[in-house]
């Protein structure tokens, strides 16, 4: 680094000469030498803390840098539907909006101006939030490998998520009811799916072998952690029922395979959901829901049944305030009711189910 001083027609200036980030030589002419040497001890400073890469003004845009080293390093580790998800929220609102952008220009203001485009553009709510959550993720990578000084995503303050409904668990009854209407395969999933809380990429992800006589082992691929989960009686005789009509496979096997044999995927989950799954909430009466809302018919069971907000958070996988915040309004509503065993309220509701069948399918004289 230097300062040099020029005589120009117009007066003196002063150059300051250095070295970049790629060793490249640059150089800038400031009229004064009070902020020629100002400049130059930024310069210093920067070397130092390893923010010269921030200062260089390098040409590399947000999709050069998304396309080259953040998709290298960063991309790669992501599960596949993760991957998928993000491809396309940058593809579709990140990239129109900012892709061309050099990434020492995108500002807080720029980031807040992105988001505005989207509200004024009626992008959904939840896709903003993804959106903005995905830029604030790839910025942050870029500001640790010093290429930007910080990230300016986490100074914008985040549009607002409408308010969630709350959730209202299926009772055993409309889940026997849902059950009523499949053959023994897609029962036995509704059964998982309620009596055990699993998410549908835990259920895909269950081998025969994660089944123990008390227990169900989950690999939650959300989180990327283990959890034992209580094994109900009620959804074991169905399980052993299951294994018995699937002619007993091998432990290492998948509980509920493609058919090819292979693991479930999450496309054909979702066209399960379309065609088996939802026409049978019509049949059962019940309008609306997903497969991922039964598991919260597994934590009113366990809530029913007096177990602490600690207890049903570990079995469902997630944190004690987010329970706590989900299903506040289930706990106030059964502060006051008996408490009941969640093996008992799922016995009472296929015995009544059965009674009602038969009831309904005795011959007249």
């Amino acid at each position: 680094m230097s300062i040099e001083r020029e005589q120009r027609k117009g007066g003196t200036v002063w150059r300051v000469r250095w070295r970049d980030s790629q060793g490249r030589h640059r150089s800038r002419v400031l009229g004064r030498k009070r902020d020629a040497e100002a400049f130059d001890a930024e310069i210093t400073r920067r070397k130092r803390t390893g923010e010269l890469a921030a200062m260089d003004g390098g040409r590399e845009t947000l999709d050069d840098y998304v396309a080259g080293a953040w998709s290298r390093a960063h991309a790669a580790h992501l599960r596949p539907r993760t991957r998928q998800t993000y491809a396309s929220t940058y593809d579709r609102h990140i990239s129109p909006r900012l892709g061309g952008m050099r990434l020492n220009e995108i500002d807080a203001e720029a980031i807040a101006a992105f988001q505005g485009d989207l509200i004024r553009d009626d992008v959904g709510p939840h896709a903003i939030r993804k959106a903005m959550t995905l830029i604030g993720g790839i910025l942050q990578r870029a500001a640790e490998s010093n290429r930007i000084p910080f990230n300016p995503q986490r100074v914008v303050r985040k549009a607002r998520l409408p308010r969630s409904a709350e959730v209202r668990p299926l009772p055993p009854t409309q889940v026997e009811a849902i059950r009523a209407a499949l053959p023994q395969r897609d029962a036995t999933i509704v059964s998982v799916l309620s009596y055990a809380g699993l998410r549908p990429g835990e259920l895909r992800g269950l081998r025969w072998r994660h089944v123990g006589e008390r227990t169900l082992l989950v690999d939650a691929e959300k989180t990327g952690a283990r959890r034992n989960v209580r094994l109900l009686s009620p959804l074991r005789a169905d399980l052993d029922d299951w294994g018995a009509a699937s002619d007993h496979p091998p432990a290492v096997g998948w509980v509920f395979p493609a058919a090819d044999g292979a693991r479930w995927s999450a496309n054909a989950f979702e066209k399960w959901r379309r065609r088996v799954f939802t026409p049978a909430l019509r049949d059962a009466g019940i309008e609306g829901g997903r497969p991922y809302d039964l598991r919260h018919s597994f934590a009113s069971l366990l809530l029913h049944e007096g177990r602490s907000v600690i207890y049903v958070a570990r079995q469902l996988g997630h944190g004690a305030e987010l329970t706590m915040r989900v299903y506040g309004h289930v706990i106030e509503e059964l502060e006051d009711r008996p408490q009941l065993p969640a093996e008992d309220a799922i016995r009472e509701s296929r015995e009544a189910l059965s009674g009602h069948v038969q009831t309904q399918t005795v011959p007249l004289d």
